[in-house]
């Protein structure tokens, strides 16, 4: 199975949909996603996911899904700082970097400056969330692997948000979640896919074999906005 993990498009945050820069976005994304080819489209229950999965879905034809538990997270700083959202991932390079403790998939939550943002549950909550909807597909989690109980070549795509898409490739490529939020970076109709790897027929590892990547806009003649006030000359 591939998993194809993309971004909402430019984002209208204030009216909870996309830009009329994100729907030219949108369709650019449809028509790649078309070639593709998909099985499933799944999405989060905010309003700028849905639209932009509209388009893919009115092209394919294919009636998107809504996955609760694939809204964008609501993991706020407990003392922010000057980190534009204040989301837990918006904290700075140095503030996660800045110790000497290497963080681990297991106590990432635990180390300076997440210490004090009670995301311990949270975490376990999106384990158990993303656990269970790989389960539905055919996939059941056993220690760090996951039991194949049938075939399953389906494409699914899951459009969603740039910090939860973050944490989910985290937690399926056991990466500890501060060095992806500090590491990479989703751009707005960025796709990520992940494959649920067989090397044998009883078990499944996920291998991301593309991240972040938005090569439908340039197809398009759409720029991209890079990250950041220093963002190289793209």
């Amino acid at each position: 199975m591939r998993i194809y993990i993309i971004r909402h498009a430019d984002p209208d945050y204030p009216n909870n949909t996309i830009t009329p820069k994100g729907h030219i976005e949108a369709e650019a994304l449809a028509v790649r996603m078309e070639r593709i080819g998909l099985d499933r489209i799944y999405t989060s229950p905010m309003g700028r996911a849905r639209d932009t999965a509209s388009y893919t879905a009115k092209r394919l034809g294919i009636e998107p899904e809504v996955e609760e538990w694939t809204a964008e997270l609501h993991w706020i700083q407990k003392t922010p700082k000057l980190n534009r959202s204040g989301a837990t991932w918006d904290y700075s390079g140095e503030d996660f970097r800045s110790g000497t403790e290497h963080p681990t998939p297991h106590t990432w939550h635990t180390l300076p400056p997440l210490h004090d943002d009670d995301l311990g549950e949270r975490w376990m909550q999106l384990e158990e969330n993303s656990n269970a909807f790989l389960a539905k597909h055919g996939f059941v989690r056993e220690g760090r692997m996951y039991r194949s109980l049938r075939q399953n070549t389906e494409k699914i795509a899951v459009f969603c948000h740039g910090g939860f898409g973050l944490t989910w490739l985290a937690h399926l490529l056991e990466i500890p979640v501060s060095t992806m939020w500090s590491g990479f970076w989703l751009p707005p109709t960025s796709v990520s896919m992940v494959l649920m790897e067989q090397q044998s027929a009883e078990w499944a590892v996920p291998r991301c074999v593309g991240l972040g990547d938005t090569s439908h806009l340039y197809e398009a003649g759409l720029p991209i906005q890079p990250r950041g006030v220093y963002a190289l000359n793209w």
